[in-house]
């Protein structure tokens, strides 16, 4: 939620030279503004058509802080505000926000006691003249549980009763709400496919498929047209007995259209994938992620499947494993060497064919803690820790691995800590802030940045070249830019290799922009 500080240390690999000198990237930092919500998370972020940037926020107040509304801003190319609105709304079930078509919207989860169902309604507005609109896209029958929605992807629970999950394309131009509902002998799973204009391209029934399996979808993709949807995720076996060797799933992909579906699991025999991606290389239907030796999840190298896009038969596979140099880079001579938690954070295709994605270990830790009032409270702490980032050859071979060993803790808002990302031709721009002034140098080749006592954050940018040679520099300084970036969430305008990046602390504002040359 909302910001309670971030704790981070970074360490990476780093091949020293000229590159800390050289300017590789231009800023320009907005005017300060004022801002009447201290609390708050960022929603989405997004170019208006004319060049200005739209912000949607989530805002907290009260003693014990509770969302109260939505704020929504809008800034001309100058980075200068415009106009302000607050959409006052209590207790919504917000789901997700995006800005497109000249419009923002906001998508909830709500239960209607009058109609016995759940309803997925959402409110839009122009944002050249506000006036929101409600418009309920979706209703499905059921008794309230709860917990509706399943917000984590990576551990469904299907327990009796009602369960639901939105996933969007990374363009937000399309997104499909799975509904599977499970009470005595009824088992109805169903798919429901929107674009960002909220028309219904299809409702696909899936309830055959969960006779056997419950189906946890991780990520989608979408055809150029919209009319096929690419679905990825974990398959749970209901009744199938295991031995010490196996899972209790297998990941899959699912193709759903208005006439039919295909679908195809990933299972090869002492090889079990991860964190899976569809991608399209052109024509070409890619899936890449990682895969383990053994089914306790620990990583050992990448996989990549290369399929057909309609019957989804898989044409090639392979399983490409990290190499020594690659463990001795993140690791140095530890023997409890786990890869583990990854989670994809960016994949691009070059111009030359090649693959260029990067990964961020990620998991949450909790622990119970005295408060102020002498009681005692659990505390969710959320873990961004290394980067891992590949280049894989335009047949699926790996042409290089590198990872960038950090270790980020915040009990708040995640949108401080973490990074972005940027390709540009064959290379890739980190964007990382930290307070730490200067890198420790721990070796040859190893660097750490520690903390330091600055309340402000210099934004550090790492760079990896087409060779897989990782160079760093300080981008924005501290005394520059005195409000900490919001560095994992930016506006990415790639037909002008910009990042807009929102800057926030307490009641002051401002828009940083960054151009790669």
């Amino acid at each position: 939620m909302f910001k309670r500080g971030v704790c981070i240390c970074l360490l990476f690999i780093s091949a020293l030279g000229a590159f800390a000198q050289e300017e590789q990237v231009n800023y320009t930092i907005g005017e300060k503004f004022h801002d009447k919500y201290r609390y708050s998370n960022m929603l989405a972020m997004a170019d208006d058509g004319s060049e200005g940037t739209v912000v949607v926020r989530a805002y907290y107040t009260g003693i014990i802080l509770r969302p109260k509304g939505y704020f929504i801003e809008h800034y001309n190319k100058n980075l200068e505000l415009i106009s302000e609105y607050n959409y006052k709304l209590k207790d919504a079930n917000f789901i997700d926000a995006y800005v497109r078509n000249g419009q923002v919207y906001l998508l909830f989860l709500e239960y209607s006691f009058k109609n016995n169902s759940y309803q997925y309604e959402v409110h839009r507005s122009p944002f050249s003249q506000f006036q929101f609109t409600r418009e309920t896209i979706l209703s499905i029958a059921s008794q309230p549980v709860e917990q509706p929605l399943d917000r984590n992807f990576y551990n469904r629970n299907f327990t009796s009763g009602f369960t639901t999950s939105v996933l969007f394309n990374d363009e937000k131009s399309a997104f499909a709400i799975t509904t599977h509902y499970k009470k005595r002998k009824v088992d109805q799973h169903t798919i429901h496919v929107f674009d960002s204009n909220l028309k219904k391209l299809m409702a696909h029934d899936f309830t055959d498929e969960v006779e056997e399996k419950n189906y946890a979808f991780e990520n989608i993709l979408f055809s150029k047209d919209l009319q096929n949807v690419y679905l990825v995720g974990k398959a749970y076996f209901k009744k199938k007995r295991f031995n010490a060797t196996e899972r209790k799933y297998q990941y899959e992909m699912v193709r759903i259209s208005k006439t039919g579906r295909s679908v195809q699991s990933f299972y090869t025999p002492g090889k079990f994938p991860e964190a899976l991606k569809p991608i399209f290389k052109g024509n070409d239907l890619l899936c890449i992620g990682f895969y383990a030796d053994r089914k306790d999840n620990r990583y050992n190298g990448i996989s990549y499947f290369k399929l057909n896009p309609i019957s989804l038969e898989i044409g090639v596979s392979k399983f490409n494993p990290f190499s020594e140099q690659f463990m001795l880079d993140k690791f140095g001579r530890e023997d409890d060497k786990a890869i583990k938690d990854l989670v994809f954070k960016g994949m691009d295709v070059t111009n030359a064919g090649n693959i260029l994605f990067n990964a961020e270990e990620y998991f949450t830790s909790s622990s119970i803690q005295s408060n102020t009032s002498g009681g005692r409270v659990m505390v969710t702490r959320y873990h961004h820790n290394d980067i891992i980032s590949a280049k894989l050859s335009p047949t699926g071979d790996l042409v290089w691995a590198r990872n960038i060993n950090k270790t980020e803790v915040t009990q708040g808002d995640g949108a401080y800590a973490s990074y972005s990302a940027y390709t540009k031709e064959d290379t890739t721009y980190f964007f990382i802030s930290t307070s730490a002034e200067n890198p420790q140098q721990l070796s040859d080749d190893r660097i750490m940045f520690k903390q330091g006592m600055s309340r402000n954050r210099n934004v550090f940018l790492i760079r990896l070249d087409e060779n897989g040679h990782m160079n760093y520099s300080k981008v924005i300084d501290d005394t520059e830019a005195r409000l900490p970036l919001m560095v994992s969430r930016p506006y990415i305008n790639r037909l002008n290799d910009e990042l807009m990046f929102y800057a926030k602390r307490g009641t002051k504002k401002q828009l940083v922009q960054v151009a790669i040359k």
